[in-house]
């Protein structure tokens, strides 16, 4: 894939979108994950739309729901937003329960395309190896950061490994379902 201006024009939004966001129980500026993202969604024979969706996955979700979803459509068209869309776990505020939720998101994977998946399989895998990379620094403590949990956390990611591993198997699923047993461990 060589990016366009389109992919330039996603950049500049995906970040100005996120800019005030950190990680999770860090102060790692959000737009490193999206970054990491859309680099493995490239690494991992994505093309342009799949690179723009990496960048702005979490953009509706975490920044205006159906309203920035309607834009990023506007913007960069209907295969971007279908992706974003199918990266989103919740479009009402307040969202439902934690794990209701996250049962959704996993039982939705098995029928969502293959371009979706790709972009989900990479934004999980990064925040897996975030998750475990977080653990080595600073122990336990990392679950205190999730509403799950320690269980709940290693209960969803088992879920993700799985899934993947059977609606889009390959090195990326596998590296995942690898880092979740390090996770675990």
């Amino acid at each position: 894939m060589i990016p366009t201006d389109r992919f330039d024009d996603a950049l500049g939004y995906a970040s100005r979108l996120h800019r005030a966001q950190l990680r999770k129980g860090t102060r790692i500026p959000y737009v490193a994950h999206l970054l990491a993202v859309a680099a493995m969604v490239i690494e991992h024979g994505g093309d342009e739309d799949q690179a723009i969706a990496a960048l702005l996955h979490d953009a509706a979700e975490d920044q205006g729901g159906a309203a920035t979803l309607r834009a990023i459509e506007g913007r960069f068209g209907a295969g971007v937003a279908a992706i974003v869309a199918d990266c989103t776990d919740s479009w009402v505020e307040p969202k439902p329960p934690w794990r209701t939720r996250k049962a959704a998101y996993l039982e939705g994977l098995h029928h969502k395309p293959a371009r979706s998946l790709l972009v989900s399989l990479a934004d999980k895998t990064h925040n897996a190896r975030a998750i475990l990379a977080d653990r080595w620094q600073v122990g336990e403590a990392i679950w205190d950061r999730f509403t799950g949990g320690r269980d709940g956390t290693l209960w969803y990611y088992d879920g993700l490994a799985r899934a993947f591993q059977a609606t889009l198997p390959g090195p990326l699923a596998d590296e995942l379902a690898a880092t979740v047993r390090a996770m675990a461990d």
